[in-house]
């Protein structure tokens, strides 16, 4: 390699002592059987990566996803030699008053996303990757160490698809081959020139190196880039200790504590002196600087009362309107986005859309990776019951607190012709369940251009429920929204039964409302807005009004959905008839509003229900 500059020696022997100090440490923490990764990580930051140590989440430094989140001793221990750490910290690690877990979390500022559910490292860096290439247009690199035994996991390749079809040349996988899985020798074992060839298939270019080899390492990462780079390193797991090395069973199990002592004794006499202190390189500045407040609509909806509109296609033309005035509003989407109507963003913003092909775990990676160190406001469309297959990932982002919004379309029943196969009937129930889930539920273009406003500034995972048929505005321009407030759409002061639904059981119940008027049946009609959180206070306040007697209504499975929310919150409260109407097993094709009948959802059975609440309620007198 012409510009190859060979490290002297003395920075070679000062990368050896940095790994062998890295591995006495991570004994000493956990009497682990060593780790197989300490030169990859020594050269890693202490020769390749630039970055400022005192200013770990600077925007200009290079990134590091250790998506192989086990060997998160190696990556403490190099805390802890830079001198971010104390070695008391790293001792304490996985205590119940550490910051420091088994899996490296954001708790610690020098981990962007949590990691080890393994498989998803590379598609959050392929995030990273893709913004500083295309977005921030920066020189920063990204780098990903991954094992071997992930790679057995399909999002792993997905990444690499979408890696080398964006052409990201920042991008570095460092692929540990230590031959070894949890239980079993990975499928592959150190057969190096398979990984290669599948690699090169894939379109990066892949180096095969001794993963102990300082030297090696330094030229394989010095190398010019014009694709991803997989530098695929054959490691020996438990490396240095004969009664572990290359052997199964030793995976997280402790070393006896005289064999621990005996192996620190051994490393630490490896360690030669050396005169050369060895500091990061700085980091080019050359990353534009962003501010992610205030993004909000320059203007109110336009929309008029009684005009018609699909939710989902609301949602693009918000999505659009968004971008149109906050430059760091980008899209993604998994080839629909004729379906989700995000490719009204992509028409209008086509440098900022991201399509991510029918990789929907990636898809949730990648948008984790573009708004990492609060770079973008992300917004990832698909259809609701996809979103399913991504679950995983979307736990990862709650736990890694990354603030993602996603929206799903054809949501229920309204899918219709489609079939069941293409009915999000369970995606509130995933959302649900996640902790730092915002859920809304839009049921017009109003509401829903205000929902994209809210999720752009909301903290977390977001979710936006959207629907295929068109629904007439029900919503003034001028009403105002809030995460968690619920609108009362309906309501007189004679109304005997609350009603709560959104979407388009909103628009059913309204019509149910309305032609119960005709029988003097008055009904107060909710829209929670926000099914998590949900606005408790006033459909308790209003039930109390109605005489406790409270239906819900939704185009969703009886369970996880708005009726098992509503159920969660007026649990405590006495006097209250709780009835509930949701699609209850699995469904065919057919027209929307045909199947909202047949499943017991619409205005008809809206209608029929509140009577039987009524007759019920006047029998009991």
């Amino acid at each position: 390699m012409e510009d190859y500059h060979k490290p002297d020696q003395q920075t070679v022997q000062a990368l050896r002592n940095i790994a062998n100090r890295l591995r006495i440490i991570s004994i000493k923490a956990t009497t682990a059987a060593g780790s197989g990764v300490a030169e990859i990580m020594s050269v890693l930051f202490f020769h390749t990566m630039k970055y400022r140590p005192e200013d770990l989440r600077n925007f200009n430094s290079d990134r590091f996803i250790m998506s192989k989140g086990h060997a998160a001793p190696a990556l403490y221990s190099m805390w802890v030699e830079t001198g971010f750490l104390k070695e008391s910290e790293m001792l304490s690690m996985c205590q119940v008053d550490s910051t420091l877990e088994g899996h490296p979390s954001p708790k610690q500022q020098f981990v962007d996303l949590a990691s080890s559910s393994l498989g998803q490292g590379l598609g959050v860096a392929c995030g990273m990757a893709y913004t500083g290439k295309y977005f921030d247009k920066s020189s920063y690199r990204v780098y990903c160490l991954l094992g071997d035994g992930e790679m057995s996991e399909g999002a792993v390749w997905e990444a690499m698809s979408f890696a080398s079809y964006y052409q990201l040349d920042n991008l570095v996988a460092i692929m540990d081959i230590n031959r070894l899985g949890q239980s079993d020798p990975a499928p592959l074992q150190h057969h190096v020139e398979k990984y290669q060839k599948r690699c090169e298939a894939f379109g990066w270019h892949a180096i095969i190196v001794d993963g102990h080899s300082v030297e090696e390492l330094c030229k394989a990462l010095s190398q010019p880039r014009h694709q991803p780079t997989a530098i695929i390193a054959k490691t020996i797991k438990g490396k240095g200790i004969p009664a572990a090395e290359d052997k199964l069973g030793w995976h997280a199990k402790t070393l006896p504590k005289d064999m621990a002592e005996m192996v620190m004794k051994d490393l630490q006499s490896r360690i030669m002196n050396s005169n050369k202190h060895l500091y990061p390189p700085s980091p080019i500045e050359d990353s534009p600087p962003v501010s992610l407040r205030n993004i909000r609509m320059p203007s109110a909806p336009s929309y008029k009362a009684g005009e018609k509109i699909a939710t989902r296609k609301a949602y693009g033309m918000a999505l659009a309107k968004l971008g149109r005035y906050n430059e760091r509003v980008v899209a993604l989407d998994g080839d629909t986005n004729n379906l989700t109507y995000s490719e009204i963003f992509k028409n209008e913003h086509p440098n900022r859309f991201v399509e991510c092909y029918i990789a929907q775990q990636n898809m949730v990676s990648v948008a984790m990776g573009c708004a990492a160190r609060d770079r973008n406001v992300v917004f990832a469309s698909t259809l609701a019951s996809f979103f399913t297959r991504a679950y995983d990932q979307l736990r990862m982002a709650a736990i890694s607190e990354s603030n993602i919004n996603l929206c799903g379309s054809h949501c229920g029943l309204s899918t219709g012709e489609e079939g069941p196969t293409l009915m999000g009937l369970e995606d509130m129930a995933m959302f649900r369940a996640l902790p730092t889930a915002t859920i809304f539920y839009p049921s017009d273009g109003v509401s829903i251009e205000k929902a994209v406003e809210l999720a752009a500034t909301t903290k977390g995972v977001c979710y936006i429920r959207t629907s295929r048929q068109d629904s007439a505005i029900i919503y003034n321009s001028s009403e105002d929204f809030h995460v968690g407030q619920a609108k009362v759409v309906y309501q007189s002061k004679d109304d005997q039964v609350t009603v709560v639904a959104a979407g388009v059981t909103l628009h059913e119940a309204l019509a149910a409302a309305e032609h119960l008027k005709k029988e003097r049946i008055s009904v107060r009609v909710i829209d929670p807005f926000t099914i998590k959180p949900l606005d408790a206070k006033t459909i308790i306040d209003h039930t109390r009004a109605t005489r406790g007697r409270i239906l819900t209504v939704e185009d969703h499975y009886y369970e996880g959905g708005l009726g098992e929310a509503v159920c969660s919150a007026i649990v405590n409260e006495s006097g209250f008839n709780l009835h509930r109407l949701a699609v209850s097993h699995v469904p065919r094709s057919g027209k929307p509003q045909e199947l909202l009948k047949i499943y017991g959802i619409d205005r008809d059975a809206i209608a029929q229900a509140i009577r039987k609440m009524l007759s019920t309620s006047t029998n009991a007198k």
